[in-house]
C-alpha cells in the first residue's frame, strides 16, 4: 500500500536527517489525513490507494501551478524548492503509462462504448477514469479523447 510506503520513507527521512524530504512527506501525510476526515461521514469508502493517489495527484498540479508563478515573478529559489518537492511526491505515484499506451486504453474504450463523436466524451471519460485512475494523467486523457472523438 502506499501509506505503508509513505510511513517508511518518513522515518528513512528522519533517520538521515533530510529535512526537505521529511517535510514534503509531512506535508503529504497531512493533505491524506484531511481527506480521510473529509471522508468520514461518506457513504461509499474510494480504494485507499486510488484515493492516496488522487491526493498526491493534486499536490503535484498545486506545486506545478506554484513553480510557474514563482518563476514568472523571478523567485527561483523558491521555485527550486516546489521542484523538491515534486520530487518527493511523484517518488510515491505508480507508474503512469506512455502516451502511446494511453492512446491505446482510450481508443479500446471508446471502441467498446460505441462511442463516435464529442457528445460522448462524458462516457469515455467516466470509463478511463474507473479503469486508469492514477496511471494516467485526467487532463491528459481528457485531450487524447477529444483528439480521439473529435
Amino acid at each position: 500500500m502506499i501509506r505503508d510506503d509513505i510511513k517508511a520513507a518518513l522515518i528513512a527521512a528522519m533517520k538521515e536527517r533530510d529535512q526537505p524530504t521529511t517535510a514534503a512527506i509531512r506535508l503529504i501525510q497531512a493533505a491524506i489525513k484531511n481527506r480521510d476526515i473529509e471522508l468520514r461521514t461518506a457513504t461509499v469508502q474510494p480504494d485507499d490507494d486510488l484515493l492516496i493517489t488522487e491526493v498526491l495527484s493534486k499536490m503535484i498540479k498545486q506545486r506545478r501551478e506554484s513553480i510557474e508563478m514563482f518563476e514568472k515573478g523571478g523567485r527561483q529559489e523558491l521555485a527550486d524548492a516546489e521542484k523538491g518537492e515534486v520530487a518527493v511526491i511523484e517518488r510515491f505515484l505508480p507508474a503512469q503509462m506512455s502516451e502511446a499506451e494511453a492512446a491505446a486504453a482510450i481508443d479500446a474504450i471508446a471502441t467498446e462504448l460505441g462511442a463516435a463523436s464529442v457528445k460522448d466524451m462524458g462516457r469515455v471519460m467516466a470509463a478511463v477514469k474507473d479503469r486508469h485512475a492514477g496511471k494516467m494523467d485526467m487532463s491528459r486523457a481528457s485531450a487524447l479523447v477529444k483528439a480521439r472523438l473529435g
